[in-house]
């Protein structure tokens, strides 16, 4: 779980895939790698998901590729199976968290409160994804909710674009950005805009 904890706060930001059509599952991440972003998250919120994450797996075996909107066990075992390298959820779910570390699978749930969070930690985890992020007071709220929590590093994400994610990655209890804010029709877009928010990272965590 640390290494890819690690590996996620080196790069700073996990860019959140929602793909339709497996035909743009290896132009958009070769974008996204033109861009010096060799990770990112592909949600379950599609039929495809499970096929997207098997090809990218195999066509890029060095991405460090997780598995997000995960919500029950079974999604997360197809995930892993398929090449997933972590798994994501938008709540916590006890059941799915639970079965997630007794696999060892490393797993990032997602909290939106100090309940929450007090759960992730009788679980044995220190890394929260915060949503939605900008919605539940962003930046503000994760300071607050760091004082009790010292030792609690979150993953924001919701509401997260060029704008605000410089505040966000100045905050030291943040380990990364979740964002979809890079993903455009336009690949070329992609990668400009993923160059730029990699630069906005490097401001900030040279």
């Amino acid at each position: 779980m640390y290494s890819v904890v690690q590996e996620i706060a080196k790069y700073g930001i996990v860019p959140v895939i929602k793909i339709d059509d497996i035909k743009r599952a290896v132009p958009l991440m070769r974008a996204l790698l033109d861009g010096g972003l060799p990770v990112a998250e592909v949600t379950f919120r599609t039929d495809c998901a499970e096929e997207v994450i098997r090809i990218i797996a195999v066509e890029f075996p060095d991405v460090l590729l997780g598995a997000g909107t995960v919500l029950n066990a079974e999604q997360a075992d197809r995930a892993m199976a398929a090449g997933a390298k972590f798994i994501v959820t938008p709540g916590f779910n006890r059941r799915v968290v639970e079965h997630c570390t007794a696999k060892s699978y490393p797993i990032i749930p997602g909290c939106s409160s100090p309940t929450d969070i007090e759960a992730a930690l009788e679980c044995g985890l220190e890394t929260v994804k915060f949503f939605p992020a900008e919605v539940l007071g962003g930046i503000k709220a994760i300071k607050a909710m760091s004082a009790p929590y010292g030792n609690v590093y979150f993953m924001p994400t919701g509401g997260i674009d060029e704008s605000n994610i410089l505040s966000y990655l100045s905050c030291d209890s943040v380990l990364a950005c979740g964002g979809s804010f890079m993903i455009r029709e336009s690949l070329t877009k992609v990668t400009e805009i993923t160059k730029r928010a990699m630069n906005i990272i490097r401001s900030v965590r040279a």
